[in-house]
């Protein structure tokens, strides 16, 4: 069988053949400087976890997110017994529409990181391995069924993360409510000692009046810096939120439609009875 890719890398040069696709997937046999095999999927963009639009290269002929390969069938160099584990992501941001990388690191079957050289050849294998399925006449349909299958694993994390973006920021709320009669108190506090230091000037009252570490000053600053602080990153975890609910939202209307567009005609159109003369 002819290669379906040649892949030029600082250890030599790779050829990579496609196996048939599965439903979400394609899985590629190495040989030459690299021997193994890589699995290519779908998957959701790293930004946006509703969007189906990103490759994802795993080394091992398995879904690494999903399944652990052995270490007799991870890739590894021509003439090393190393197997190593990673994957990579390919993704494009508008408007430019470039590729992008992020690669999840790598490392040995023995939890080493590999050489520079190393690193380098297992993610142009990778790289070459997402371009080549992101330009097959089949990518849409890999995508829709990598979408069916992390759906219902994505919807419960993003429940999860709404609940948990709002309940921190009922917390920092409440910080920040908190905020306001602690400052009072250490407002009053200070002034009630510089009346003190007013009536009889000493040494330890000084310190405690000045901006210092510990000192009745510096906690006035703290309170008084607090609960501004408190709102905005509690306005921030109510963005996250409403993301979180938004992409969850998308997800949902996706397999909605989904499952609208594959359901089978259940009547059968009317005919008319034949007139016999």
């Amino acid at each position: 069988m002819n290669p379906s890719l040649t892949v030029e890398t600082p250890a030599g040069t790779v050829h990579a053949t496609d196996r048939p696709r599965e439903n979400d997937s394609v899985v590629f046999d190495l040989v030459g400087a690299m021997r193994g095999s890589v699995h290519v999927t779908g998957t959701h963009h790293v930004r946006h976890w509703d969007q189906f639009t990103a490759v994802r290269a795993c080394l091992g002929p398995v879904n690494a997110f999903q399944d652990t390969a052995p270490a007799e069938a991870l890739p590894r160099l021509a003439r090393s017994r190393t197997g190593y584990r990673g994957s990579l992501t390919l993704y494009r941001d508008a408007p430019a529409d470039r590729p992008q990388v992020s690669v999840y690191p790598m490392e040995s079957t023995a939890g080493h990181e590999p050489s520079p050289k190393t690193a380098a050849t297992l993610t142009a294998v990778l790289r070459a391995c997402a371009e080549h399925v992101e330009r097959r006449p089949d990518f849409p349909q890999i995508l829709t069924a990598s979408r069916e299958r992390d759906t219902p694993a994505l919807l419960r994390f993003l429940t999860w993360s709404a609940d948990y973006h709002r309940s921190t920021a009922a917390r920092l709320e409440g910080r920040a409510r908190a905020s306001r009669p602690a400052l009072r108190a250490a407002v009053t506090a200070w002034w009630t000692l510089a009346e003190w230091f007013t009536a009889q000037p000493h040494p330890v009252l000084l310190l405690m009046l000045a901006n210092l570490n510990g000192s009745l000053a510096r906690n006035v600053d703290v309170q008084a810096w607090l609960g501004p602080y408190c709102l905005t990153e509690a306005a921030g975890e109510h963005d996250r939120a409403r993301n979180s609910e938004a992409e969850a939202a998308s997800l949902r209307t996706q397999q909605r439609t989904r499952r609208t567009v594959r359901r089978p005609q259940t009547t059968t159109p009317h005919t008319a009875p034949m007139e016999i003369a």
